[in-house]
């Protein structure tokens, strides 16, 4: 899974906005159901307390999910995962200021039918605090020929980039300053296109002292290599959504059976803030897996998942999470090969308030 395959690239050279440390951190979550009504339950951000998440219905399996108070003329990065028992995905198309609010748009699609309205997980993360390590935080929103927004909380003069290769919807990001020996953290890919069906996820991951250095690969609704834009978020230690006030987070990876990889790589893909456990079960019918994080689970909350492989398989979440006191239960991730259900590589991000 971790081996990256040669790839002709070329250098970028683009201007792109980029968060100053004067800048507040912006950040929000929010579970959409099947109708477009946010779950009051799974709603959460770095707005004031009074102010609730909006949404308006667009076209078929369109929504405009409005964050209160965290609007930014530019930055940010935004991810979503579809909450369904099909073989659902969601995309972000844009995401823009409103006044003192920020609006995300999102499509959402069903394999082999088309616009589908269906829940989604979404979160939206900016970030201006730079951060010591081994803890990190960075994210590049690509537009499909430029990079348009990034931040790396190692420092000012980290300039994250993206490396477009020889192949159709294949790109390097390179993260400096996050650099490390084995494979550490979590990242979360999401497919931004305002156009066209579009999915995204992490092709591989090359870890190196000086960079994280992450292969993205993306498809269009028939499973063919697209060039789109996508956004992605490196996060190690910190919330995906970026430093926030918030200590209960945690993520982890499952890696599909017949992936080697050694101990020691994966302690540092499982994180728990509360220094709680990290679980992975299988179900009865295989391809499902339930994911649990101890200690750490207090609505409101989000979950956040990118399937992680060469091919086109995507992931989402059969159903909404659970809680029971501390201990939160996703059940289930699930992994989809067209409409099959496949046992799939995928990382999980957990955030709460």
């Amino acid at each position: 899974m971790f081996c990256v395959v040669a790839l002709a690239a070329t250098g970028l050279t683009a201007t792109a906005t980029a968060a100053t440390a004067a800048d507040p951190p912006r950040w929000g979550f929010a579970v959409i159901r099947i109708d477009g009504v946010p779950d009051s339950s799974r709603q959460g951000g770095s707005w004031p307390g009074g102010y609730r998440v909006q949404t308006t219905l667009g076209g078929p399996g369109q929504v405009f999910v409005r964050f209160p108070q965290i609007g930014r003329a530019s930055g940010g990065v935004a991810h979503v995962t579809a909450i369904s028992s099909s073989a659902d995905w969601c995309q972000v198309e844009g995401w823009w200021q409103s006044g003192a609010d920020e609006v995300v748009a999102v499509q959402c699609h069903r394999y082999g039918v088309g616009p589908i309205a269906s829940w989604f997980s979404l979160s939206f993360g900016d970030s201006s605090q730079y951060l010591p390590m081994p803890r990190a935080f960075g994210y590049v929103h690509w537009d499909g020929s430029a990079v348009v927004s990034r931040f790396n909380s190692s420092g000012p003069a980290a300039v994250n980039t993206v490396e477009p290769t020889s192949l159709p919807g294949v790109w390097w990001a390179v993260l400096p300053g996050f650099g490390s020996e084995v494979h550490a953290g979590n990242i979360q890919v999401t497919a931004v296109d305002p156009s066209v069906p579009a999915r995204c996820k992490v092709a591989g991951w090359q870890p190196t002292p000086p960079a994280q250095r992450i292969v993205v690969r993306c498809y269009d609704a028939t499973g063919a290599p697209l060039s789109t834009g996508w956004s992605l978020t490196y996060h190690r230690e910190r919330p995906v959504v970026g430093p926030s006030e918030s200590n209960r987070f945690a993520y982890t990876f499952h890696i599909a059976p017949g992936t080697s990889v050694s101990p020691m790589t994966m302690a540092h893909l499982n994180y728990n803030s509360r220094g709680g456990t990290v679980q992975i079960s299988g179900s009865p019918d295989g391809p499902k897996k339930q994911v649990v994080f101890t200690e750490v689970g207090a609505p409101p909350d989000n979950v956040q998942v990118t399937a992680v492989g060469y091919n086109a398989e995507f992931c989402n979440l059969s159903a909404p999470w659970d809680w029971y006191t501390t201990r939160v239960m996703i059940r289930h991730v699930v992994c989809y090969n067209g409409n099959w259900k496949v046992d799939h590589s995928a990382m999980i991000t957990y955030a709460a308030r």
